[in-house]
């Protein structure tokens, strides 16, 4: 893609509605736009980061079996009655009415519809187990709607649902999520820690979110500093293994690391003080069990080995697919702009041309915006006729991990300048051998 023709309006100033970093820098960069309070439209890079982050999150689902559906965001209050969360789940709930008067909603979360397709269409354990996701818009109607994305009243969100004939399959659902999630979180560059958490107006016993740490999280949180020594890596798993995803929930969750709804300071105390951790964390994802709750209440029961009608064991699985960019660049930023992992970013990497209009400089820049494109990379190449200082505030500001710089003193010698976003550090090389670093890099990203 080229500047000049990209609709990318950046914001010199920094927006004074916006109270945290995440905030500024996604209005600064021209990623979203306020349209009504929690409420964004999402800008072409903003937008084209969101769907890699949602293509992530497919591939891993995908990759762990489940199956992907799409699932209505208006849905009839019928089921919420019948589940007995209508009133309970409270004023987050935008209730609305149809020009028949029937009550209606904006989708916070779809357990109700989900158990009624099941319910509608499964009947023996031997169509066991079932795991059906969606990404999809959701609603809430949230009281103070602050920190962009991080507390928006819209929002994309993944929602899984697992459907199981016993409580233990139910449990190997449970740790499979777990460790879907933890490879998710790894390609976008994130260590998100799972964390014992409150179920709140979900319900069930077992239930983990996923926090990144940050100055800026909502959440406080208590753990044992071992935990952000783990990795998962690229070890592989076979996700039908009962041992193997218990293997990775054990190794990941058994260090102390709890939400303060469910701190427990006894237990943080037999922690060894120099790895006792007290800090805040953002909320990226959460698993649920939540066994027969749903299922009990609106009638989702197979017949079992034996003949008999019994009651599904569930689960839910949540990730806040549109909150993730808040979460990394929180998590990856400096005082020049965000700085995007070589996993999510919008553009493989940028060509600044410091002398637009002279022949060499735009041939040579030409021939490597070609040369990437060739390799299955996608540039940003930089061809406004603008000073040299603002090209590179532009790039720093948006964060593309990899800048190739192109002005003709260089060409002279046959070397353009290959900068790190991250570190800084930046090494002349011939064209061609730029490229083919570019394309050793991102060959290593999944």
């Amino acid at each position: 893609m080229r500047m000049s023709r990209y609709f990318l309006p950046v914001l010199k100033e920094n927006p004074s509605e916006a109270q945290i970093v995440s905030h500024r820098l996604m209005l600064r960069a021209g990623l979203i736009k306020q349209s009504a309070a929690g409420i964004y439209s999402w800008l072409p890079m903003g937008f084209k980061i969101l769907r890699k982050l949602e293509n992530i999150v497919h591939e891993e689902q995908a990759r762990a079996g489940h199956l992907a559906m799409l699932m209505p965001t208006i849905q009839s209050a019928d089921l919420w009655h019948e589940s007995g969360r209508y009133d309970a789940f409270g004023d987050e709930m935008l209730r609305l009415k149809d020009r028949g008067g029937r009550e209606m909603l904006f989708t916070p979360t779809a357990e109700e519809l989900i158990t009624d397709i099941f319910r509608s269409h499964v009947s023996s354990y031997k169509d066991l187990p079932l795991t059906l996701y969606q990404i999809q818009w959701k609603f809430r109607d949230e009281v103070r709607p602050r920190f962009g994305v991080m507390r928006g009243r819209e929002f994309l969100m993944k929602d899984g649902y697992n459907f199981d004939l016993t409580k233990e399959d139910a449990l190997h659902s449970y740790n499979r999520h777990l460790v879907t999630y933890l490879r998710t979180y790894e390609r976008m560059g994130l260590q998100a820690i799972p964390m014992r958490a409150d179920s709140g107006a979900m319900g069930g016993d077992n239930t983990h979110e996923f926090l990144v740490l940050a100055e800026t999280g909502e959440s406080e949180v208590f753990y044992d500093s071992a935990v952000t020594d783990l990795s998962f890596g690229d070890r592989e798993i076979d996700y039908g293994s009962v041992a193997d995803c218990a293997a990775v929930m054990e190794e990941f969750t058994t260090k102390y690391a709890r939400t303060d709804e469910t701190h427990d300071e006894t237990l943080f105390n037999a922690v060894p003080e120099e790895r006792r951790r007290r800090a805040r964390g953002i909320e990226v994802g959460q698993i649920f069990y939540f066994g027969t709750k749903y299922s009990e209440a609106m009638g989702a029961t197979v017949q079992g080995p034996d003949g008999k009608s019994t009651a599904v064991h569930m689960g839910s699985h949540g990730i806040g697919v549109s909150r993730l960019l808040g979460a990394i660049i929180e998590a990856s930023h400096d005082e020049k702009g965000i700085i995007w992992p070589e996993g999510v970013t919008p553009f493989h990497a940028g060509i600044v041309n410091l002398k637009q209009g002279d022949a060499e400089a735009d041939a040579a820049c030409d021939a490597l915006y070609s040369a990437l494109e060739l390799l299955g990379l996608d540039p940003l190449y930089d061809d406004r006729k603008e000073r040299a200082g603002g090209k590179f505030a532009s790039m720093d500001l948006i964060g593309l991990p990899w800048r190739i710089t192109v002005g003709p003193r260089g060409l002279k010698n046959g070397v353009v300048e290959l900068t790190c976003r991250r570190t800084g550090d930046s090494e002349e090389l011939p064209p061609e051998a730029a490229v083919q670093k570019l394309a050793q890099i991102y060959a290593g990203i999944a």
